[in-house]
């Protein structure tokens, strides 16, 4: 009996010959295209090949959707969504506010501003314009506010180790930079200590700039709260967790308090150095 891809597969099931390519070994090579005509698979070794293709479409498609729909993807489209919708919110909320404050007495800016506009009765076709413009941001910022709920709600299922060192939005952030969790979790801490400063990084690289001491996880207490002379330790010994906390998060899921530990001692140890 073959070992190859189509051994038991008809070769109109592309569904089951996509499985076989996918999951499917043999011990050692073979000339597949003739055993595939001998087996009565394929009538010729152009129709094997015509096959093995349309398996092997199929096969990636698989894959592509399974990885899309993974729970650190969706993550990843949230943490995006919140990104285009707080772009989005601060654009309208200006122009709601240039504009409510060509007609009303009072002004404002930014969606509180808005929602005040939102609520008002108008009087004329052009006050109900600006009153539904207001309308969209108050609904869009609504909507931010949702997602952003759902993506620290998400972070957690999806990254605990990690959201539990850099706080669940931070963690999230960390994983939309990356493009998922399997791809930080591979990444070098050096790495992971500057995503989110690719630009800086860049410009050291063409020797226009310092290198970057740290990217996104800045907003951390244990980075933004240290002394500037301390900041680029501070940065190394928080990524090497994250790090850390990402592989384990990826590859196993069990949580580990004792990581969280491990970075507190560090971090105090570091910003000691200034006081002896």
């Amino acid at each position: 009996m073959t070992q190859g891809w189509f051994a038991s597969g008809d070769a109109e099931d592309v569904g089951a010959l996509a499985a076989s390519v996918r999951d499917g070994s043999a011990d050692a090579p073979a000339d597949w295209p003739s055993e595939a005509v001998e087996s009565g698979f394929a009538a010729t070794e152009d129709a094997y090949y015509d096959a093995l293709h349309e398996a092997t479409v199929a096969s990636a498609r698989t894959e592509v959707q399974t990885r899309e729909r993974a729970d650190d993807q969706q993550l990843v489209h949230a943490v995006r969504g919140v990104e285009d919708l707080t772009s989005t919110v601060n654009e309208l909320s200006e122009r709601v506010a240039e504009w409510a404050g060509s007609l009303f007495d009072e002004s404002g800016t930014g969606v509180e501003y808005a929602r005040e506009v939102a609520a008002r009765d108008p009087d004329d076709v052009t006050e109900e314009r600006v009153v539904s413009l207001a309308e969209r941001v108050r609904d869009l910022a609504n909507e931010r506010a949702d997602l952003e709920s759902y993506v620290e709600e998400q972070a957690r299922v999806v990254a605990p180790n990690l959201s539990m060192l850099a706080g669940p939005t931070l963690a999230a952030r960390l994983v939309e930079q990356a493009g998922g969790l399997e791809s930080l979790a591979k990444m070098p801490s050096g790495t992971v200590q500057v995503l989110g400063a690719e630009d800086a990084l860049f410009a050291h690289l063409r020797g226009h700039a310092p290198s970057p001491k740290h990217g996104v996880i800045y907003v951390h207490e244990y980075v933004r709260g240290t002394r500037p002379d301390e900041r680029g330790s501070a940065a190394r010994a928080l990524a090497g967790k994250l790090s850390i906390a990402a592989r384990i998060d990826h590859y196993s899921g069990d949580r580990r308090p004792g990581l969280e530990d491990e970075l507190d001692e560090r971090i105090e140890r570091i910003r000691s150095r200034g006081d002896e």
